[in-house]
């Protein structure tokens, strides 16, 4: 039997992807974030499916959950929000499943990032003015950022930078990219991308910080900052350019 890490999409029900939903029908045993994922995501488990919230639950609580579904034969839905590829803690899991000999397999979703720039209408990589997306966060009490990863080195190379988990930390934020980035680069913060209650705030980096504290905004949002957010009178991208040579040899 196999253990699926199935990405459940930013929020909207709708968003997770047709293999993640077929994967999800299939599987007699679903663990899923409670916090987080849209409880209509269930509907999708079959009927008799043992449905198992891991809000509550340590590492080794859902360690054993999966364990115990494997020997008895049962296919498991390790449901998480957004793509398990990023801040999903997935990787200790995975290296719990290795050690017990469970095999597992990734089902990608729809991370926040995208779900954000969605709503936004914008793209993240302009031609002339932005080619390069950094995901981070910001450092907490619980776990550190490694070396040279942290906002005020990020921030050197100018390319557009989005934070998960730091909505809370935004003052923070500013101060550190402020001198890189400049008090009128464009910014953004989306809490609960895709969701009815999506929030959506716009500003600049020396007004971003007001704004979101103002609508009450501290978690499960992304903030967004770079010059592609305001990009305009771009040159076209050479994909489709009159110019571009399409003749196949």
């Amino acid at each position: 039997m196999t253990v699926y890490f199935i990405g459940a999409g930013p929020g909207a029900a709708d968003l997770i992807t047709v293999r993640g939903a077929r994967t999800l029908g299939a599987c007699r045993v679903c663990l899923y974030a409670g916090s987080l994922v849209p409880r209509e995501l269930l509907a999708e488990c079959p009927p008799d499916a043992r449905l198992v919230d891991t809000a509550q639950l340590t590492l080794d609580e859902i360690t054993a959950e999966l364990v115990r579904a494997h020997e008895q034969g049962h296919d498991v839905a390790r449901l998480h929000s957004g793509d398990p590829s990023v801040f999903s803690a997935v990787a200790e899991q995975m290296r719990r499943l290795d050690a017990a000999g469970v095999p597992y397999e990734v089902v990608p979703g729809v991370p926040a990032f995208a779900a954000a720039a969605a709503s936004l209408k914008r793209e993240l990589t302009v031609p002339t003015v932005g080619q390069t997306v950094i995901l981070t966060r910001v450092a907490q009490r619980a776990t550190a950022m490694p070396d040279g990863e942290d906002l005020a080195t990020l921030g050197r190379s100018g390319a557009l930078i989005v934070l998960h988990l730091a909505a809370g930390y935004v003052d923070r934020v500013v101060d550190e990219l402020l001198p890189h980035y400049g008090a009128d680069c464009p910014a953004a913060v989306v809490a609960y991308a895709s969701r009815p209650d999506e929030v959506i705030i716009r500003g600049t980096l020396d007004e971003i910080a007001a704004k979101t504290k103002e609508a009450g905004v501290l978690r499960t949002a992304v903030i967004i900052v770079g010059r592609t957010l305001g990009a305009e009178g771009f040159r076209d991208s050479h994909l489709y350019s009159a110019e571009r040579e399409r003749h196949v040899c």
